[in-house]
């Protein structure tokens, strides 16, 4: 077990850090506000990506005295061509490795405007609150993770090894333009630690430590068009595709049935999510059914053996109907080696929620994915960990003003032990 203590001489600068961060909240509710107004949706929810959102936190970080790296990485799909990743360091007494805190900058679209009670992009304070689309996934994070790296910044604090802030792109869809090419790059490095707040509980005691599998399937279904009046004539591909849903609904959750208890939920999960537009009229027999399937997997199931239990069911439910099935997996992301309960960063982010809050951490999992999932594969141990009431991709999403600078305030605990 890693032992950690601060040291005396850390104590002084721990409080100036900590008595910075208060005094800052008028200033973190503005910058959120200001952060959140500009739009940051992810191509693949229908936005132009987070290219605005990362120039104005470029700025922001320059004006405060760090020193910005920008990562693009060319993205067709988007005006400006490329997906921005920023990346800032705060060098410590020991250089050879980073402390990386990581914010995701994109968001998912905001959904049905009348479920929302305010303007998802015109943020509203109230309630010690603010309300927005992508308030608490991932603004809290930034907001947290940027004001105590400018704390150690403005006061001077020479922390004991490098410090790194990383804001990037595309994390709500795979992290193809953000953090997967960064750590091609070699830009994290083995041996480097990180936190990500991107997860976590209302009062903070939760760290994740590990992740389910992740597979999203597209279940393409083909027979053949015909008028609604004469379905003999025709093959129902929506008729074909329900079937195949509902048998592979069935099949999946009795093969795959155990149980984790270190994860919530505890069993492995096998939902029907997104259904298509296959014909545009009442009366017509689709020849097209297009749905997909949201899968998360406990890490003793492999995926690729999921898969062939999809592909033996979709071969017998062609010869049986003539219809012809296609499947594709939109995301394909199979579980890592979780991190040690034990590992360094975790014993920090215990040691700091002990002296701050008085809450003994405790180890979790989650069935959603985060850019967690990459730095272990890449031998960085890495804790999920935030404060929050759990509002991501609902509407009217919100995060505590309270929970964006407490969080601020463990972050600099951690840097400093």
């Amino acid at each position: 077990m890693v032992q950690l203590e601060l040291e005396v001489g850390d104590l002084a600068d721990l409080n100036d850090g900590l008595n910075w961060i208060e005094r800052s909240r008028e200033g973190i509710v503005k910058f959120m506000v200001e952060m959140l107004k500009i739009k940051a949706i992810n191509p693949d929810g229908g936005g132009k990506g987070e290219y605005e959102r990362a120039l104005w936190i470029q700025k922001w970080l320059e004006k405060s005295g760090c020193k910005v790296n920008r990562h693009d990485i060319p993205d067709t799909r988007v005006p400006e061509g490329a997906r921005v990743n920023l990346t800032s360091v705060i060098e410590g007494q020991e250089s050879s490795r980073t402390l990386w805190f990581a914010a995701h900058m994109d968001t998912v679209p905001e959904g049905a405007r009348e479920l929302w009670a305010t303007d998802p992009y015109d943020p509203a304070v109230k309630e010690g609150k603010i309300f927005a689309r992508g308030s608490e996934d991932n603004g809290q994070a930034i907001a947290s993770t940027l004001f105590a790296f400018k704390a150690l910044k403005t006061l001077g604090i020479k922390p004991r090894f490098n410090i790194g802030v990383t804001c990037v792109s595309d994390e709500e869809s795979g992290s193809k333009y953000g953090v997967i090419p960064l750590l091609e790059k070699n830009v994290f490095k083995s041996g480097d630690m990180a936190v990500v707040p991107d997860t976590g509980c209302s009062d903070g005691s939760e760290i994740e430590i590990a992740e389910k599998s992740i597979l999203w399937l597209r279940i393409t279904t083909k027979g053949k068009q015909v008028h609604g009046s004469l379905p003999n004539k025709g093959l129902n591909a929506h008729r074909i595709g329900m079937r195949f849903a509902l048998e592979l609904d069935e099949l999946l959750h009795k093969k795959y049935s155990a149980t984790d208890p270190l994860f919530d939920p505890p069993p492995s999960t096998f939902e029907p999510t997104k259904h298509e537009l296959n014909v545009d009229n009442i009366n017509t027999v689709p020849g097209v059914d297009i749905q997909y399937f949201d899968c998360r997997v406990l890490p003793q199931y492999p995926l690729t053996e999921v898969m062939k239990e999809v592909e033996a069911l979709r071969a017998q439910v062609e010869k049986e109907t003539g219809a012809k099935i296609e499947l594709t997996p939109v995301q394909f992301e199979e579980n890592t080696s979780p991190t040690p309960m034990d590992s360094e960063v975790v014993v920090k982010l215990k040691t700091a929620l002990k002296k701050l809050r008085n809450i003994d951490g405790k180890a979790v999992g989650i069935g959603g994915g985060t850019v967690g999932l990459y730095f272990r594969r890449k031998g960085i141990h890495t804790a999920v960990w935030s404060t929050l009431d759990d509002m991501a991709h609902q509407p009217n999403e919100y995060c505590k003003i309270d929970n964006i600078v407490n969080d601020a305030k463990v972050l600099l605990h951690i840097a400093l032990s």
